[in-house]
């Protein structure tokens, strides 16, 4: 299920239609937060930098068809973590890793104890 929708179908001049494309492409040029008008109302839309794209052609029954299809995610991507930042991260989760089994601080502070005992046995 797509989160919104919006479309519109009418017939247009020729000038009408490259009014519309004039004002699609000055929004696409400004980026950011844009406005675009539509018979119906104002569309808000957030153009990133970066677009992917798709242009089809078709003809047959008399008629072509010519759409141009702009896509971008609704979210901004995640900047990558630098190396560095990765290493950290690794090297903290390499500090919380358990103990080998036997290897245990209390282990280690019994067997010592149990040295200690052991030796004063004698």
């Amino acid at each position: 299920m797509k989160d919104l929708k919006f479309e519109q179908k009418r017939s247009l001049s020729r000038f009408e239609a490259a009014d519309q494309l004039t004002a699609l492409a000055a929004a696409l040029r400004e980026g950011g937060d844009v406005e675009l008008e539509l018979s119906l109302g104002t569309l808000s839309l957030r153009i990133p930098d970066d677009l992917r794209s798709e242009t089809e052609v078709e003809i047959g029954n008399g008629e072509i068809e010519l759409e141009i299809e702009f896509k971008w995610p609704t979210t901004p991507p995640r900047a990558t973590p630098s190396r560095t930042v990765a290493a950290t991260k690794k090297a903290r989760g390499a500090k919380k890793a358990p103990a080998e089994p036997g290897r245990s601080s209390t282990r280690t502070s019994r067997s010592k104890n149990t040295k200690r005992s052991a030796s004063k046995a004698r």
